[in-house]
């Protein structure tokens, strides 16, 4: 299966989730929301190498927070100025024999290693998977007439982690910056590579708010 580099994005503020401290340093179960996420990732693919991007001012913070808890062996990096950037800097931290490279939205705390291999086994034989989710609230465009439904049936929510053959996201992220880049698969698709989709996980939240952190408490107590 070869090496597999991770690159968990933590750059949160934390402005909507009303905290003094940034949301992926909150803790959740007793744990900072960071370290949980890399200790999952931890567990479901042993011996990966992990990268942790957050803003240079948030560096010194973690580390300090980090000595406090029981979280897996990573590595941290300055980000920079747009996920693009960080993202980037999470690739150049990566060693060269990595043979795929996921990327995680750091407060996405919930995701399951279940999901985390299943795409994980999915980019084996594809060079770009992302996980989505189906739709269940009706959705309308904007027209210069008013507007029009879409059909729920061509729409899917998509998650983290995205994962890539690594050359395939090196590439891609040689590109220039472009605002039009969303997620990482946008700029892995811009490059003309396809996107594979896999099943996702309803609880796979990106937490932003104090009812997700709410939500994710209750989550984790349920049984």
């Amino acid at each position: 299966m070869g090496k597999r580099g991770v690159i968990i994005v933590a750059g949160g503020s934390g402005k909507r989730m009303q905290s003094a401290i940034p949301k992926q340093f909150m803790l959740l179960g007793g744990m900072p929301v960071v370290a949980r996420t890399i200790n999952t990732f931890s567990d479901a693919l042993p011996g990966a190498e992990i990268v942790v991007v957050l803003p240079e001012e948030h560096l010194a913070m973690w580390k300090n927070l980090a000595a406090r808890f029981d979280v897996a062996v990573h590595k941290c990096v300055a980000g920079g100025k747009e996920r693009f950037h960080s993202v980037k800097a999470g690739i150049d931290a990566l060693s060269d024999n990595v043979t795929s490279i996921a990327v995680h939205d750091g407060v996405r705390a919930l995701i399951s290693k279940k999901l985390i291999i299943r795409a994980t086994l999915a980019v084996e034989d594809n060079e770009a998977v992302i996980p989505v989710i189906n739709v269940v609230d009706s959705y309308r465009r904007v027209t210069a007439d008013g507007s029009e439904i879409v059909p729920r049936s061509e729409l899917r929510i998509v998650q983290t982690p995205q994962i890539f053959k690594s050359e395939t996201l090196r590439r891609a992220y040689e590109q220039e910056f472009d605002a039009s880049f969303t997620d990482d698969a946008s700029v892995v698709e811009a490059t003309g590579v396809s996107i594979t989709l896999v099943e996702g996980e309803d609880s796979n939240i990106k937490l932003t708010t104090p009812e997700d952190m709410e939500w994710a408490e209750w989550f984790l107590q349920r049984d």
